[in-house]
């Protein structure tokens, strides 16, 4: 995989994390969200939340020989990224690196708790892969497998960490960082996801169907006044 670097932006400029799964849905919904600020909840996002509540209910826990860690801060440089991790998973194992208080040698293993059930697409594996790189970064080691856990399915889906997911996830770190540079909201074409997205009033899709602004307003306009 070829390897990129971003690590000339200063931390000042960091980015969420977790807007890569946004961007993924879609670079405007992302834009919204993390360039202009902009936030409204509705049933999905409501749920989503109070999923993510329940998995950092407790802060660790030891089984066997796995240590559980919910909410870790994991930061990249070379990403330009800060964000957290649901739950990772310390794995003993040779392959591992060492932990401060703890003997042996540890494998960390991000697990991203996500509502709902897995998705036609690979946008919560991005926000995954996101996530492993982070810790490699940090922890230098090397993260081959992580899991999305699904609420609705109550299942661990594995992800292979591919060279190909990793490109990608650098990749759109890398245009994110250009746009939030530049304070650009991108237009986009409307479609079916419009309908579930929290931010469709918002986002005002219609104003990205060639229509002007001033068109748009006329229009509401003219509707009040029947």
């Amino acid at each position: 995989m070829k390897k990129y670097n971003m690590s000339n932006i200063p931390e000042d400029e960091y980015i969420l994390l977790s807007g890569i799964q946004h961007f993924a849905f879609c670079k405007r919904q992302w834009a919204l969200i993390h360039v202009e600020q902009q936030w409204a909840d509705n049933l999905r996002t409501t749920d989503g939340q109070l999923v993510h509540e329940r998995v950092h209910e407790r802060i660790s826990e030891k089984r066997k020989n796995v240590l559980e860690i919910r909410g870790l801060a994991v930061r990249s440089s070379e990403l330009g990224v800060v964000g957290s991790c649901d739950m990772v998973e310390f794995h003993a194992s040779d392959k591992g690196v060492p932990i401060f208080g703890r003997s042996g040698t540890w494998l960390p293993v991000p697990i991203e708790y996500k509502r709902g059930h897995p998705k036609p697409d690979d946008r919560d594996a991005l926000q995954l892969c996101a996530q492993a790189i982070c810790l490699e970064e940090m922890m230098v080691c090397q993260i081959p497998n992580a899991y999305l856990y699904y609420a609705e399915t109550k299942r661990r889906e594995p992800v292979f960490l591919s060279d190909e997911l990793r490109t990608n996830v650098v990749e759109m770190f890398m245009e994110m960082h250009m746009l939030f540079r530049k304070g650009y909201t991108p237009l986009v074409k409307p479609s079916k996801s419009c309908q579930a997205c929290s931010l469709r009033e918002i986002c005002l899709p219609k104003l990205a169907n060639n229509t002007s602004v001033a068109s748009y307003i006329n229009s509401h306009v003219n509707e009040a006044d029947q």
